[in-house]
């Protein structure tokens, strides 16, 4: 198939390229380039790439493709709340015109990544289904959760939109997310031996690997159309259903001398929500999400001291607000993150 790739050049669409590639699709990318050179050792393999904004994009860029992959977004909940405005013209208007364009443009099947923060503050331990309410508590996940709706007010005959709920992703990218559970955690204690929790460590966690993610893409990608046309899919699975404190104790176990601090002083958050995975599995019975934390956590500590990560690249280069920000700063990018 022809795909394109929105977002290829982030966090999860690094990942993502490859494995489209390797399953024989040709894959074109469409980045506005934001975190491009936000490097920890080499550089994925270059594709076509469309360097436009997301909210610039015009029918132009979508004739010919089989299939849209949308990644692309202010991709955390810190950034959505420091500016609610953008996160919604990027994360919902722009995404809901791009489905309508991609529409327009005859491209039959349409991949959304959303995620599992659509359940938000759900209360309760129990296992959260698709079919659960939906709580979103920050404007990154209620732009998820319009987008949603949106993109299946399109569906019919002709254009089919599947909504991935992906949990919290977490493992090595070349285009390393320091602001993310795992990773941050995994990070503190590379560099100072302390694993801080500055929650009470209480809430609950579903967490994916960003590998498990590109393949639960790619097997959505060439699905009987009757399997996940309209249907909204939890991407993850349920031994990665940790609390933040759980989540904690395998990084100690992971990174030898590393010590837990749990300080507390954030308090309880909100969010807290385990989720059920089985849906994707009856309907993609060849896929499985095979990652664990304590794998993941490997992976990253083994990645960090290969690549020599730095304090300052995961402070700065590696969080996507310090990011943005120093870029305002810098001139490189405007008050509405255009370069």
């Amino acid at each position: 198939m022809r795909v394109l790739l929105t977002g290829h050049q982030g966090y999860l669409g690094s990942v993502m390229s490859p494995v489209l590639a390797a399953a024989g699709h040709e894959v074109v990318g469409l980045d506005s380039g934001l975190f491009a050179d936000c490097l920890l050792g080499p550089a994925p393999a270059e594709i076509e790439t469309y360097a436009v904004d997301l909210r610039d994009v015009g029918l132009e860029h979508l004739a010919g493709f089989d299939a849209v992959i949308h990644l692309a977004a202010l991709s955390n909940d810190p950034l959505g709340a420091l500016a609610p405005k953008l996160t919604y013209d990027i994360n919902h208007h722009a995404s809901s015109r791009l489905g309508g364009l991609a529409k327009d443009a005859g491209v039959k099947r349409f991949l959304y990544a959303s995620t599992c923060s659509v359940y938000g503050a759900s209360g309760g331990d129990g296992l959260l289904t698709e079919d659960a309410p939906l709580r979103p508590v920050t404007p990154y996940a209620e732009s998820k959760v319009r987008v949603e709706d949106d993109l299946l007010a399109l569906a019919d005959d002709d254009f089919s939109p599947v909504f991935l709920r992906n949990a919290t992703a977490f493992g090595f990218s070349p285009r390393l997310r320091a602001d993310i559970v795992l990773n941050n955690l995994v990070g503190h204690a590379y560099l100072s031996g302390q694993v801080k929790v500055m929650s009470d460590g209480t809430p609950w966690r579903p967490l994916v690997h960003a590998e498990d993610i590109a393949d639960a893409f790619a097997a959505c990608l060439v699905a009987p159309r009757d399997a996940v046309h309209g249907q909204a899919f939890n991407v993850g699975s349920e031994q990665n259903n940790l609390t933040v404190a759980e989540i904690a104790a395998e990084v100690v176990e992971a990174v030898p001398g590393s010590t837990l601090v749990v300080t507390g002083e954030f308090g309880a958050d909100p969010r807290s929500y385990r989720v059920d995975f089985s849906r994707i599995r009856t309907a993609l019975p060849d896929y499985e999400a095979g990652w664990t934390v304590k794998a993941g956590a490997v992976e990253l500590i083994d990645a960090y001291r290969r690549f020599e990560l730095t304090q300052d690249a995961f402070v700065n280069r590696f969080t996507r607000l310090a990011r943005l920000s120093a870029r305002r700063a810098d001139g490189t990018i405007d008050d509405s993150l255009r370069p």
